[in-house]
């Protein structure tokens, strides 16, 4: 009889990822969910004794899933696969009763050996497949810029957990945002994104590899940086140099992790430009007036970063050429074809 599972995550390139790494042999019927909200149908309609469940999700996200298993006494063994991989993140999905927490990318061997642990894949009592069971051969497809999220969530989830290790905090994980802009659209979405009260300053960085090129924009809120300097212990006078140099390690962080996070998914090296100050105490529309003459039509990856429980806030955005659209298709296709 088949086994009833449910790979929940609101990427389709996660979701053919997971299929692709169950055991060839594991006789199971799957659910596609792609928020929480579609996952816990399936866990009362008897279609979940296990699970698979990404962490950062619209309508319902993993931690409000879990929480509503606990509550309502449903019965299914959730698996989190996610790319928020911050200590603090394992504990709450732990005490929230997940089985067992799978970093993405996703390892083969260790979905194998947590299904075998916990008595759902029993590798002795069966008989190897050279082709994939009809289940898992889904047709799910993956537009570009579903891809780049993807790959985007996962290098993001990287750059959080060594801001969280580095500051002992717990940092909330957006969901990227990618679309193709021009520099007017640009502006449009990160004035929706911003607090119009706040000034801003911003670093830029250039980055190039392998065909694909663009500039990293970190946009540092900067109500923020009293709390940055705390976090960090800096014990010095807070002025003009001090506040600096603070950005400056803050987006050496944020954006040297989450490039790096892309190359290893890629299979490319990033060599990248000395960070520059775009701007100091402006507002959105200026830092974008003064980058707009390099920026014309582009790929743009944009996530909001903040810290609980502190004003810690922060816009990264990745702005690929569109020159490099062609070739971010082709990586991503070695990634999911």
């Amino acid at each position: 009889m088949k086994k009833p599972i449910v790979v929940c995550d609101d990427s389709s390139l996660a979701q053919k990822m997971l299929i692709r790494s169950l055991p060839r042999d594991w006789d199971v019927e799957i659910t596609l969910a792609s928020n929480g909200q579609e996952a816990l149908d399936a866990v009362r309609n008897g279609l979940a004794e296990f699970m698979f469940l990404d962490l950062n999700m619209p309508v319902m996200d993993g931690y409000d899933t879990l929480y509503s298993i606990q509550v309502e006494g449903l019965s299914s063994k959730v698996i989190v696969v996610s790319g928020d991989i911050q200590p603090k993140a394992y504990e709450r999905v732990t005490e929230l009763g997940a089985i067992a927490f799978i970093k993405k990318p996703i390892n083969q061997v260790q979905v194998k050996e947590i299904l075998k642990d916990n008595g759902a894949y029993d590798q002795s009592s069966r008989v190897a497949k050279e082709e994939s069971t009809p289940q898992k051969s889904i047709d799910i497809k993956v537009s570009l810029l579903e891809g780049c999220q993807e790959v985007s969530n996962v290098a993001v989830g990287q750059a959080a957990d060594l801001l969280a290790r580095l500051l002992d905090v717990f940092v909330l994980m957006p969901i990227p945002q990618v679309n193709m802009l021009d520099p007017g659209e640009l502006q449009m979405a990160l004035n929706a994104a911003v607090d119009s009260e706040n000034s801003y300053s911003a670093i830029c960085q250039g980055f190039i590899g392998s065909g694909i090129s663009g500039e990293a924009l970190l946009i540092f809120y900067e109500s923020s940086t009293e709390d940055i300097a705390k976090l960090m212990r800096y014990k010095g006078e807070l002025n003009d140099f001090a506040e600096l140099e603070l950005l400056m390690d803050i987006s050496s962080i944020l954006i040297g992790s989450t490039l790096r996070g892309l190359s290893q998914q890629l299979d490319l090296e990033f060599s990248q430009s000395h960070p520059v100050v775009l701007g100091r105490h402006m507002d959105v529309s200026q830092i974008i007036a003064i980058g707009s003459s390099r920026w014309k039509q582009t790929l743009a990856i944009e996530v909001n970063y903040q810290v609980e429980d502190h004003d810690v806030h922060c816009d990264l955005l990745l702005l690929f050429t569109e020159d490099s659209v062609d070739q971010l298709r082709t990586r991503l296709s070695y990634i999911h074809d």
